[in-house]
């Protein structure tokens, strides 16, 4: 999926401070459960609990606000499919800040985004007014 952007149902961790998943893991992101996020992959699974969660971005590159240092590719910034990424601020069950960003499918974005702001109660931020635009704000 390097290179691609996810589709459907896939997600991937692109990075972050949850040193249990390796970074671009591939996987799948479930919204069934009312209390928590969840991310499945063979590599190893993320839960966020919504009420845990601190701040939430959306944008076409990954987040600037959580402090993580990311390596994402200057030439994926640059290629013609946009790539869509959420990222997710977040206390951890010992109440240390953790941060995650994930790459979702465009048919998924805005789901993920509404689930995220209703079962949080967060207001998700706007990285450009394009990516605002883009799901419908």
């Amino acid at each position: 999926m390097t290179g691609a952007a996810v589709r459907g149902d896939e997600a991937m961790y692109v990075g972050g401070t949850i040193t249990s998943i390796p970074e671009k893991t591939e996987g799948r992101l479930l919204l069934d459960d009312s209390a928590a996020l969840k991310f499945t992959s063979k590599k190893g699974d993320l839960s966020i609990t919504y009420t845990k969660v601190s701040s939430i971005e959306y944008g076409q590159k990954a987040g600037r606000r959580v402090g993580v240092a990311l390596a994402v590719s200057p030439l994926a910034l640059f290629s013609k499919k946009r790539k869509h990424y959420v990222t997710i601020g977040f206390a951890d069950e010992a109440g240390k800040n953790q941060g995650a960003v994930l790459e979702v499918s465009k048919s998924n974005v805005r789901s993920l985004l509404t689930t995220l702001e209703t079962r949080s109660g967060k207001q998700v931020e706007f990285e450009s007014e394009e990516a605002k635009k883009n799901v419908g704000r």
